[in-house]
């Protein structure tokens, strides 16, 4: 097997966004806007969390396969590239949680 990443499925998503095939979920997402991919991933991280609360396993992952998806399309649309996230990431591991969200900016 093959190992697959996020950034292969990011990839994936752009190349479908812009296709322009009016049988692709992506591209008809991308087309329809932010506002209903943006619901979509709403949609998607709920169901992910009665998932876990559940313990379905099974469920937990489709629905976390889900959520990744249309977190990457909502990422796309907003212009926004994995790698920022990731590097956002990696900046965190120096720091523990607690200190990290303790210098975020209040309001």
């Amino acid at each position: 097997m093959t190992e697959f990443s996020l950034s292969d499925l990011e990839k994936i998503v752009g190349e479908r966004a812009r296709s322009g095939d009016p049988d692709s979920w992506t591209a008809k997402l991308f087309a329809r806007g932010i506002d209903k991919a943006a619901q979509k991933l709403g949609e998607e991280a709920v169901e992910t969390v009665i998932a876990a609360v559940k313990g379905d396993r099974e469920h937990l992952v489709s629905e976390s396969a889900d959520l990744i998806y249309h977190w990457l399309v909502v990422l796309g649309l907003s212009g926004v590239p994995l790698s920022d996230v990731l590097k956002e990431l990696e900046s965190r591991t120096g720091r523990s949680g607690i200190a990290e969200k303790a210098s975020r900016p209040k309001g």
